[in-house]
């Protein structure tokens, strides 16, 4: 298991991860000590219990956000889907009514031609 040290609002914390997750990790705590230094912009020295608390709840409401917005697209790609589905079933229905309708006016054709032929005397010579 990996160890590196990362800094969150000035001070230093010695973190174990998996191995090859450490880049990823450091970047997770740059990103969070980015909502910090955000917040601290905004508001000024508020106390840094709070200032973590509110950066933790902000970092929270992103995540909830993106889940939220993650769940519609999911629900859109399956209503996507659907529709695709149905497209083509009925696509197959069509395709179908038009072979069976083709394969009917052939049907007609042919005995159309055949009773012609046969009311048509050859001519003699």
């Amino acid at each position: 298991m990996a160890q590196i040290t990362v800094t969150i609002n000035g001070r230093s914390f010695r973190m174990a991860c998996d191995d090859g997750e450490e880049e990823r990790l450091s970047a997770l705590a740059r990103r969070f000590d980015g909502a910090i230094d955000t917040l601290r912009g905004s508001f000024g020295e508020i106390g840094d219990l709070r200032l973590t608390v509110m950066a933790g709840i902000m970092v929270t409401d992103e995540l909830a956000e993106r889940e939220r917005r993650l769940k519609a697209l999911e629900d859109e790609v399956a209503a996507l889907r659907d529709a695709r589905s149905a497209s083509l079933e009925r696509i197959e229905k069509t395709e179908a009514t038009i072979a069976r309708s083709i394969g009917e006016a052939a049907g007609r054709i042919e005995a159309i031609a055949d009773g012609l032929s046969r009311s048509v005397k050859p001519a003699e010579s």
